[in-house]
This record gives structure tokens, C-alpha cells and sequence, in this order.
């Protein structure tokens, strides 16, 4: 199976040179980074490590550096993709687990064993998952950025999200497109670093507006 990792990253330079070293130690070397208009060394830093780095001119959110990394492993013939975060928080060794567990599903969403997780990140995620709900059924951990993708849902899912209301969008298309999703849990690595980034209470509303202006569908 030709596996290919999608790697979003916008101002990861503290933290994105030990991440695809942690992925590599696992064997995989197929790696696509999205460098989403970063106005510091992360593309430099991820180039230097031998991966494909593609770059986008300006900042264009989450969204857009997903459907850009998705595409391209599309294009290179990848028989699955699977989306991982660059600011450290998640655990390399999940990504194989993520790839055995499409032998039952089309789409894989990793559910995040939450170690040392603040409050309010906890309750953003809550609130976002019941947006989620919402939409297309119940879930988990909706927000996660850990993601498997068979072909079929490479196919099938059409991002038009460009910011970070595309974690419930891909949930929902996949949902109303019949795909088979299934859930596995993941280990998550919470530093003082990883803490900072990612959506917020105030995100979710905006995610939510997001979402209603968009139709989702």
C-alpha cells in the first residue's frame, strides 16, 4: 500500500524538524508538507529533511493547506493519506495503526487519549463536536487532526473549507456521502507548545458560522 503523510504547517519551525525525524524513526517516507504561507524557516527546515514541501504564497488556513497536501497525494497515486499535525502532539507510531484500521473503513478519525489537555481546549473540542453532531451524526473527537483516508475518500471528499471549520466538514461530507468512518484512538503528546495552537471557545463559534454560511453539503 502507497502511503503518503499530508502535513499542514504555518510557523512550526521550534517544532517541525523533530516531528518528521519521529515519523521517519516509523519508516514512513512519503511525506507531504503544506507550507501555509509561514513567515518563518519551516519550509527551509522541512526541505532539509528530504520530504516534498509545497508552499503556498500567503497564509490561507487549514482548510486550503489540506485540500492543497490531499490533492497532491491524490495525483501521486497514493493508495491512502494520513493527516498529521507539525506541532508535535501527535504519536508517530499511530500512523500505522491509522492505515490497518481503513481494512474496515474509508475514512479514519483518531480520537485523542486527551494527557494533560487544558480545561478550555476541552470544552472548545465539546462544543465543536456537538456543532459537528449537528450536521452529520455523532462523534468522538470531530476536531481531530489525525485522519486516514482510503481512496475512496480521497475521491469522494471535495474540501472547500480554507480555515479550521474543515475538521467538521470532512466528518460531515463523508457522513452524507456514505463513506464508511470509523474511530481509533490515539495517543496525544500535550507540551506547553502544542497547548497554544489549535482552536479555541472563540473559534467555535466562528467555525460554526462557517458551517451554516457554507450549506455543508
Amino acid at each position: 500500500m502507497k502511503v503518503w503523510i499530508v502535513m499542514p504547517a504555518y510557523n512550526e519551525e521550534r517544532s517541525i524538524g523533530r516531528v518528521l525525524d519521529a515519523i521517519k524513526r516509523e519508516g514512513w517516507r512519503n511525506i507531504i508538507v503544506v507550507d501555509d504561507g509561514s513567515r518563518d524557516r519551516t519550509a527551509e527546515i522541512a526541505q532539509s529533511k528530504g520530504v516534498l514541501v509545497i508552499r503556498h504564497k500567503k497564509n490561507m488556513g487549514l482548510g486550503a493547506a489540506l485540500r492543497t497536501g490531499l490533492a497532491k497525494a491524490k495525483r501521486l497515486g497514493a493508495d491512502c493519506a494520513v493527516t498529521f499535525d507539525a506541532d508535535g502532539q501527535h504519536d508517530p507510531k499511530a500512523v500505522g495503526l491509522m492505515v490497518k484500521a481503513l481494512n474496515d473503513a474509508d475514512l479514519v478519525i483518531g480520537v485523542r487519549q486527551h494527557l494533560g489537555i487544558p480545561l478550555h481546549k476541552r470544552l472548545g473540542n465539546f462544543g465543536l463536536d456537538l456543532i459537528t453532531c449537528l450536521f452529520g451524526g455523532v462523534l468522538t473527537d470531530s476536531q481531530s487532526g489525525s485522519r486516514a483516508f482510503n481512496k475512496r475518500a480521497l475521491k469522494r471528499i471535495r474540501i472547500r473549507s480554507n480555515r479550521y471549520e474543515v475538521s467538521s466538514e470532512i466528518i460531515i461530507q463523508a457522513r452524507r456521502k456514505g463513506l464508511r468512518l470509523w474511530e481509533a484512538p490515539v495517543r496525544c503528546l500535550y507540551t506547553k507548545y502544542s497547548k497554544a495552537r489549535g482552536t479555541t471557545i472563540t473559534s467555535g463559534f466562528k467555525i460554526f458560522w462557517a458551517l451554516i454560511k457554507q450549506g455543508v453539503s
